[in-house]
């Protein structure tokens, strides 16, 4: 029980401290963009994203974001309102991976520090941006998109996949099993991500390519902050211990 409790610690305040910084990177990084975007969705008529929404989405997962209603839905005024939910969206959304993240570095022997804390960030930031991201980019408002339960059936199917991959290589050392993580980490993107039945969209090729890198970059630092916190945490709870468990011995 005092394991548990204690994941849960570092994960709430690695989950806390990523998901501010996130927030923060955001208002200067993408939320501009997504702005601009809009001027263009108004303009054409064109697929009406919930930009509240695509702002509070897991990082790396814009794409699923949308709530695609007939019926404009509820979103908070522009501003600190804004601000304000898209910080505690993304806080809530750091911790969920933050626990993650701590549960299976646990089960790895554990983040020795914010050094080996960087290294899970950044196989964090492969398995639920990069992967994912390669067939299915962020959107922005006003651009077309396949169907949503779709979408989200492939985007979960790709970060198991790359994380079974990535773990084979990581932890089993056999040529078979390599060839074997080898084939998980493609198999999604030779199936294809769902697409729309048209691209065509009001939205400028170089702002969507702009929003792209944003978003990507901000997510590459938020799985890095999220990462070397949970060491450093993780650290200070265990002290000389090897690991969560031996910290109660």
């Amino acid at each position: 029980m005092n394991v548990f409790r204690n994941v849960v610690f570092i994960a709430a305040i690695a989950g806390l401290v990523a998901g501010v910084a996130l927030a923060l990177m955001q208002a200067y990084a993408t939320v501009p963009l997504i702005l601009k975007a809009e001027v263009y969705e108004e303009a054409g008529g064109g697929h009406h994203h919930d930009h509240a929404a695509v702002e509070s989405a897991a990082p790396g997962d814009e794409t699923a974001a949308p709530a695609e209603e007939e019926h404009e839905a509820w979103e908070p005024a522009d501003g600190f309102e804004r601000f304000a939910y898209t910080v505690l969206s993304n806080v809530v959304t750091g911790i969920g991976f933050a626990l993650i993240l701590v549960a299976v570095s646990e089960l790895a022997g554990g983040i020795a520090n914010w050094r080996h804390g960087v290294f899970w960030g950044l196989t964090g930031f492969s398995v639920f941006t990069l992967a994912p991201g390669l067939g299915l980019p962020p959107e922005l408002p006003a651009m077309p998109a396949a169907d949503l339960a779709a979408r989200q059936v492939w985007w979960v199917a790709t970060v198991l996949a790359t994380a079974a991959g990535l773990a084979l290589i990581a932890f089993r050392k056999s040529l078979p099993l390599a060839l074997l993580a080898v084939v998980l980490i493609v198999a999604p993107h030779i199936v294809g991500a769902p697409q729309p039945d048209s691209f065509e969209t009001p939205i400028p090729e170089g702002l969507h390519h702009q929003f792209v890198v944003a978003v990507t970059i901000t997510n590459l630092l938020f799985w890095l902050v999220l990462g070397a916190v949970a060491g450093v945490v993780r650290g200070r709870v265990t002290g000389e211990a090897a690991s969560l468990r031996d910290s109660f011995a």
